[in-house]
């Protein structure tokens, strides 16, 4: 099975051609938590190496950490001033305000059972490599010095702009900029090296002291790590420009064309039709959806639920939606684990059903990674499995419990829902009640057995009566 994306370059689908795939994603800037927006871009990461495997790719990828910037300067310098004469310098004190954001993101990923990827690059360990792709650029004449800092002259690159469509008609030919963001409609010649002072954060080099910019971060680090081109990088959308574009007038001036295959992007994500912002109150990490009782396996079935391509709306509606689905796929393992197994013959029908779920799953996910109908394609099956059940008195042969119970695990090689699914913990005291329950009603105490029931409602577990007997299942 081959796997086509849509290639933010060429503006269409292409197949991913090669069956050993290197992937980049561009990971967190560790000067805060990452918010519910960073981690669709993650999440959609670790479904993209998840299908490729799935679909019997070998895999190579690769998530950076930018350590070192305008943001985590800012944040480095705070803390040296909130504790002086703590650190011996501006480096120490980046190191020790970073560690912690670097430490919950990984937690975070952990949290969200986000696939481990192979490389997590971090900029700081990487300063002698981008060092190197600064003398290739000056050297190719692409580059030049400025008051002790290096800068891209983006009107070299002939085909600068080729990512983002923009018009370079409107550059502003021999200015530049010297922050590490900036607007579409403002273009200028880009920093590659910042010059310091000896009390800013700086490493020493032939230019003088200072410290990378941020887009040459990624350039050197890919190139260090995959020894040349890439097949695939991915993002979320606000970093097609200045970002991605400057990484591939960079790569392909330093290191020679063929930077990059396909380039995937990912949308925002935006709560109830906003833009998150912290000054209209709707910003969330991952740790406040927590703090509010939010589900891991929700918050990951919820990003799932929308295309990658497309904005997706974060609302109250939009999870018990994603709680709804987890639900469904949850109680079909937990009825798995309740029904009686029978010696008989396996289900031709249901072993047909299963094989061609598992087909359009596949193919859906195939066709630039279209999760929402792989899911409709999940819950479809669901569906089908509790009818079959149903019908055979939750009875089953032993090589039907197993087509289902396989079907699922197939589908959560991608899901990732089984690691996040709650351990069934249900007091002893609830089993009491439940005892108690079955003892009224095999007395024929069907009063006191309803109110037995209603009890276990109250508390939240409504009782399912089978053949293999009588369980409780959360509400």
């Amino acid at each position: 099975m081959h796997i086509q994306l849509f290639n933010t370059l060429s503006k269409q689908k292409e197949t991913v051609s090669s069956r050993e795939v290197k992937i980049y994603s561009c990971g967190p800037t560790v000067y805060n938590y990452a918010h519910i927006g960073n981690f669709r871009s993650y999440l959609f990461a670790d479904v993209l190496n998840r299908t490729l495997r799935l679909a019997g790719y070998q895999v190579q990828h690769a998530m950076n950490l930018t350590d070192v910037d305008d943001k985590t300067i800012k944040g480095a310098i705070a803390l040296s001033e909130k504790e002086p004469g703590k650190y011996a310098d501006l480096k120490q004190a980046l190191a020790a305000y970073t560690e912690p954001y670097t430490e919950a993101f990984f937690a975070d990923l952990k949290t969200l059972n986000v696939c481990k990827f192979d490389f997590h690059p971090r900029a700081t360990d990487y300063i002698p490599a981008m060092l190197d792709l600064v003398d290739r650029l000056i050297a190719q004449g692409v580059a030049y010095e400025q008051d002790g800092s290096v800068y891209y002259r983006i009107s070299e690159k002939k085909d600068y702009g080729k990512l983002s469509r923009i018009d370079l008609e409107k550059n502003k030919t021999g200015t530049r900029y010297n922050t590490d963001e900036y607007d579409k409609d403002d273009v200028r010649d880009f920093v590659l090296w910042k010059a310091e002072g000896k009390e800013g954060v700086h490493w020493h080099s032939s230019h003088g002291d200072g410290r990378p910019g941020w887009h040459l971060e990624c350039s050197a680090m890919i190139h260090e790590i995959f020894k040349g081109a890439i097949d695939i990088h991915t993002g979320g959308v606000d970093l097609i420009f200045p970002h991605h574009e400057n990484e591939i007038a960079q790569s392909e001036s330093g290191y020679g064309d063929g930077f990059v295959k396909h380039w995937v992007h990912c949308e925002h994500l935006l709560v109830d039709n906003k833009k998150m912002s912290k000054s209209a109150g709707n910003f969330y990490t991952l740790r406040d959806l927590l703090a509010q009782g939010r589900r891991p396996e929700v918050i990951r079935y919820f990003l799932l639920a929308a295309h990658y391509s497309q904005k997706v709306n974060y609302t109250a509606d939009a999870l018990h939606q994603a709680e709804a689905g987890v639900e469904k796929f949850y109680g079909l393992l937990a009825r798995l684990d309740r029904l009686q197994k029978i010696d008989a013959a396996a289900d031709a029908t249901l072993a047909a059903t299963a094989k061609e779920a598992r087909e359009k799953f596949m193919a859906e996910l195939a066709d630039d990674l279209n999760t929402p109908r792989a899911l409709a394609v999940v819950l479809e099956f669901i569906r089908a499995a509790n009818t079959n059940i149903d019908a055979k008195n939750d009875q089953l042969s032993s090589a039907d419990l197993e087509v289902i119970r396989q079907t699922l695990t197939y589908f959560d090689q991608v899901l990732g829902l089984i690691d996040l699914m709650p351990k069934a913990q249900v007091g002893d005291d609830l089993q009491q009640l439940l005892a108690e329950r079955n003892a009224a009603r095999a007395a024929k105490d069907f009063k006191r057995a309803d109110a037995l029931r209603d009890q276990l409602l109250a508390a939240g577990y409504k009782i399912l009566d089978t053949k293999s007997g009588s369980h409780l299942e959360k509400v």
